[in-house]
């Protein structure tokens, strides 16, 4: 297969898993306009690292690691949940939303990326999902490493583009919005995300 094609064929796939509304969208668009485009972006940049970690798993067959993480697929679950319920806790009472970018500096930027990527690794079944695309985009020899490697970085780049875009557009409108409309979307954000951790806790129960 070409090279080219196939990583093109990944990079849609990557936006495929990328897009659809969950918790790390929500986390996204809340920090964008609330924080600015370095902690959207962060946090875009996080999930993407981590989807094109699951892809290396699914792509290499690594089938210890994701008996590892399957076999320890509730705890992650109720991790991930109870920190989003903290998460949407905090933010829901946010007071002041647009000054925690400058009080936090490069440091809020890294926990912004680091965040979202534990996050995002805290749902084992994405390999499963990964699993299932690398079988459709897999050559008929299989895949060698370099092949792998344009696949995993279609993935990876397909993600990443899904999460500027948005950064992008919710940035644009930011400026348009006052502290008293941000304010009403850090509750709204907050209650979101109390409800994806509350979802994520019963899955763990």
């Amino acid at each position: 297969m070409d090279l080219l094609a196939l990583y093109l064929k990944a990079a849609g796939f990557g936006l495929a898993v990328a897009a659809p509304v969950g918790p790390m969208s929500v986390l996204c668009m809340r920090r964008s306009l609330t924080q600015g485009w370095q902690f959207g972006l962060a946090t875009g940049l996080g999930i993407a690292v981590a989807d094109a970690a699951y892809a290396v798993v699914a792509a290499l067959g690594l089938a210890s690691v994701s008996a590892f993480l399957l076999a320890y697929e509730q705890p992650l679950h109720l991790a991930a949940g109870l920190f989003l319920i903290w998460l949407g806790v905090k933010t829901f009472l946010t007071r002041d939303p647009g000054t925690s970018a400058e009080a936090g500096g490069a440091a809020s930027v890294g926990t912004a990326f680091g965040s979202s990527l534990l996050l995002t690794l805290t749902n084992p079944p994405t390999i499963i999902m990964f699993a299932a695309i690398f079988t459709a985009l897999a050559p008929r020899s299989g895949f060698d490493p370099l092949t792998a490697l344009w696949t995993v970085a279609g993935v990876f780049s397909g993600s990443l583009l899904w999460w500027c875009g948005m950064v992008a557009v919710v940035s644009a409108l930011r400026h348009a919005i006052g502290a008293k409309a941000r304010r009403w979307i850090d509750r709204v954000a907050g209650v979101g995300l109390i409800a994806f951790g509350t979802v994520e806790v019963r899955r763990a129960v």
